[in-house]
């Protein structure tokens, strides 16, 4: 499969837009907690659901558990979170991409741990690329290297933070505001709000973590 769809219990104002992922057969839709409950009002049957299911009603856990034969329970005491269990469930399906969303708006400790969750994960599978994403933002972890970054009408701005350390000898190509071996230092706010010109735009780095954030205007 190439594409995992996540979908968490945030805040439904906070979930992206399903309707890309729903028009493609090799996506599959993974529920954790109330985000199964959140797949299934739209119109979606999760592959697979997972958590403790503390957030929902006795009613709505019975239409959950209707909806999916692949459905794994677990006590309200455990090590890992609901989302972590879910994109651990993502993994054994070998994909190329695992999109995270419902972890943005609400409670601020959720969000904090999933974005250290992703982290972690893309450190130990940098062959799948994992993002979270909201109504009007996407954000994902890059290694060293070269990375490539299409041109999209819906995130038309282009932030890169440094994570953990300083990312080292940073280029920008075929950006509204270029670089040539420069350095992102933790704490700074310069390399906010760029922009892509043309159909795609790179960066390069040779150390360090880079935190890329894509907003809508």
């Amino acid at each position: 499969m190439t594409v995992v769809v996540v979908c968490a219990g945030g805040p439904r104002a906070e979930l992206c837009s399903f309707s890309p992922y729903k028009e493609h057969s090799d996506v599959l839709f993974i529920g954790a907690d109330r985000g199964a409950l959140y797949l299934i009002e739209q119109g979606i049957t999760p592959h697979a659901i997972v958590g403790d299911f503390d957030s929902l009603s006795q009613e709505e856990y019975e239409l959950v558990m209707a909806h999916t034969n692949d459905r794994q329970r677990f006590q309200e005491e455990k090590d890992e979170t609901d989302t972590d269990l879910a994109l651990l469930k993502a993994l054994t399906y070998t994909p190329l991409e695992i999109v995270l969303t419902g972890v943005t708006g609400g409670r601020l400790d959720h969000y904090e741990a999933a974005v250290r969750s992703i982290y972690r994960l893309q450190k130990k599978h940098p062959q799948v690329v994992l993002k979270i994403i909201n109504h009007a933002n996407m954000m994902q972890f890059l290694m060293p290297g070269t990375h490539i970054i299409e041109a999209n009408e819906q995130y038309r701005y282009l932030s890169f933070f440094a994570h953990e350390e300083p990312i080292k000898d940073v280029t920008l190509r075929q950006v509204k505001y270029e670089t040539t071996n420069e350095e992102i230092s933790l704490g700074t706010s310069r390399f906010t709000s760029n922009e892509i010109i043309g159909n795609s735009g790179s960066i390069s780095f040779t150390q360090g973590i880079c935190l890329m954030i894509r907003s809508i205007d």
